[in-house]
């Protein structure tokens, strides 16, 4: 039985998340009212719960499943098995924060009335995102 570990993120919208999630190929991502129990890859059920979840039939058939828990302070920690973590590792975290920075910023961009102009790279690797009133 593998061990879950849980991170902490930044992550505060639900919505936001599930859009990331599908866009890193997770076509099926589970959101709940209340946390569900996350199922090991026997099937067993685990002790840790979480509102959003990937089930392990959608990651790999040796995978657990892999869930966001609300905190809180608001934000979802990840909970991600040791045996998952060779997937779903520090790479896979960070693209999946910064995928949800982008699309957080362009969601609030757009409630306060902004249009994205541009996205250009700097040479460090950052990104710049230009908006103007719309």
């Amino acid at each position: 039985m593998s061990a879950y570990t849980e991170q902490k993120t930044q992550i505060t919208d639900a919505d936001v998340l599930k859009e990331c999630l599908k866009e890193k190929g997770y076509g099926t991502v589970e959101h709940h009212t209340e946390a569900k129990q996350l199922v090991g890859y026997h099937g067993d059920l685990r002790q840790q719960e979480a509102e959003i979840i990937i089930r392990r039939q959608h990651i790999s058939s040796a995978s657990n499943d892999i869930g966001f828990k609300k905190q809180t302070d608001g934000t979802y920690g990840a909970i991600i098995s040791d045996y998952d973590k060779y997937k779903h590792n520090d790479a896979w975290m960070v693209d999946l924060k910064k995928r949800y920075a982008e699309k957080k910023i362009m969601k609030q961009a757009k409630t306060s009335g902004l249009k994205f102009v541009r996205k250009t790279k700097s040479n460090d690797g950052s990104f710049k995102l230009q908006f103007v009133k719309a």
